[in-house]
């Protein structure tokens, strides 16, 4: 089936307010997954054209950071209510570009919009502090902007990463610098024309390119704050190069997450929450998906059963359709992948459970199309149960001893999400303090706005969502003065 139309083409780099293309001229291509049609041809930007767009910010900065706080809140506001009044229209493009299923995207849209509104709420709450020593003393603390912050975003929320991630950057008064995937590069360069008719020139500058594009934003001498959303391999690259200058950065990245799963809870039930958790409208391609599935032994078979239905009736389709709720993964180099845990998983001695293959529509032959999967008796040293997949395979352990559980829930470098099902809240609670990640849920999955959001060990550096990222936007000035 042909791509919808789009009725977009990419302008070029967006840097201070003027689309520009890279000074080197090199470019590279978008596809859709689903069926491998080209969407638009995209500029590569390097090193001078990373240059470019910082310089712009910095020119930006100054007006922008002292900008009345009441009239920059009323930008971000702007902002959202453009991208609420163009959700299909973005939903769409990061349906086909991304592979994620429209559902999902569109609500990636509302996410942005109230994100945006959420940190132009929270604007009038930066403040310092002040105390005094004795008469005609006062020591009072400013917060005040970094300059220009560099923003490096994946594939997986190509809309929501490039707007909700700049929400508190601008909300504290900083001008950025947006490096898209370039995998999924087209929304990115839709919000940076939505920011055209709204934000003054050079306050959001948003860049297409790969790996070298996101070193040079780094290294870059006036780029003094870095946030970045990607895999754990990515951020200790990322955090390496920062450290050259002691720049400042945050990192949400990569995770294993389990579900633990108790004795005393209907399998129905508790297979419904993983596989909710797995996130499969983006195809298992989520940070936060429960990937490890910790199944008590009194009930690991009827569970095991209830997964093998539950996935078995996703429909698999074409992302744009909306009745179809897992679509193609984003890439050949991400299909590859998957395929090649799915392989080892087999050779290892898992026992595969469902999916494991291609759909065997013709109509979806094209796209990068993996059925979901689960595995059952798969053990702790095997490498699915190791290494994050980022893809529609789950991993079922059976479990009897509790503190053996949590050995292997916390044996690897990952430590972002959890989610506990049980009925026993002193359990769930006590179980919720041993577990070893930064987001928990317990008898429910989502994520909530203001709620703080980050990783443990590897997958992370820093809380986002919250009022505390907003903070982590602004530096302290303190100031001591006599008269």
């Amino acid at each position: 089936m042909k791509t919808p139309e789009l009725g977009f083409s990419p302008k070029g780099l967006y840097i201070g307010g003027k689309w520009e293309e890279s000074v080197k001229g090199k470019t590279f291509e978008s596809i859709n997954p689903a069926n491998m049609d080209y969407l638009g041809e995209l500029p590569l930007a390097d090193e001078e054209d990373v240059n470019r767009a910082v310089i712009a910010a910095k020119e930006a900065f100054y007006d922008w950071s002292r900008m009345p706080i009441k009239e920059r809140a009323g930008f971000l506001d702007a902002l959202a209510e453009i991208l609420q009044d163009k959700r299909d229209e973005l939903g769409l493009m990061d349906c086909l570009d991304s592979g994620n299923t429209i559902s999902g995207m569109k609500g990636d849209v509302d996410w942005s919009a109230d994100t945006l509104r959420y940190f132009a709420g929270l604007i009038a709450e930066i403040k310092g502090e002040t105390f005094s020593e004795k008469p005609g003393h006062l020591n009072f603390t400013r917060r005040e902007p970094y300059g220009v912050v560099a923003k490096i975003n994946p594939f997986n929320h190509p809309l929501r990463f490039c707007a909700e991630k700049s929400a508190a950057a601008l909300a504290a008064g900083n001008t950025v610098v947006i490096k898209a995937s370039e995998q999924a590069p087209l929304s990115s360069l839709r919000f940076a024309e939505i920011c055209h008719e709204v934000l003054p020139p050079g306050v959001v500058n948003v860049l297409t390119g790969d790996a070298a594009c996101g070193q040079a934003m780094v290294r870059h001498p006036d780029v003094r704050r870095v946030g970045v959303v990607g895999s754990v391999s990515t951020g200790k690259a990322i955090a390496k190069d920062a450290s050259e200058d002691l720049t400042y950065v945050t990192l949400e990245l990569g995770g294993k997450n389990p579900i633990i799963i108790f004795p005393d809870v209907d399998p129905k039930e508790a297979a419904s929450f993983a596989v909710k958790g797995m996130n499969m409208n983006r195809q298992g391609q989520s940070c936060s998906s429960t990937s490890r599935v910790f199944v008590h032994r009194n009930i690991h078979n009827e569970v095991v059963e209830e997964l093998k239905n539950l996935v078995k009736k996703l429909p698999v389709g074409l992302p744009w359709i909306e009745r179809n709720e897992v679509g193609p993964v984003v890439s050949q180099r991400q299909y590859d992948k998957i395929m090649d845990f799915i392989s080892s998983a087999a050779e290892e001695g898992a026992t595969l459970v469902s999916g494991g293959d291609s759909p065997k529509d013709e109509l979806l032959s094209n796209g990068f199309f993996i059925q979901p999967t689960v595995f059952s008796n798969v053990k702790p040293e095997m490498r699915i149960a190791r290494e994050e997949i980022f893809g529609p395979v789950m991993s079922v352990f059976g479990w009897n001893d509790y503190d053996n559980l949590l050995s292997v829930v916390n044996g690897l470098e990952y430590g972002l999400t959890a989610m506990i099902v049980t009925n026993n809240m002193k359990q769930a609670m006590e179980t919720s303090e041993r577990v070893e990640a930064g987001y928990i849920w317990i008898n429910s999955n989502g994520r909530y706005l203001g709620a703080p959001y980050g990783g443990w060990k590897a997958s992370g550096i820093g809380q986002e969502e919250c009022f505390e990222e907003l903070l982590s936007y602004t530096r302290i000035k303190n100031i001591n003065m006599r008269w």
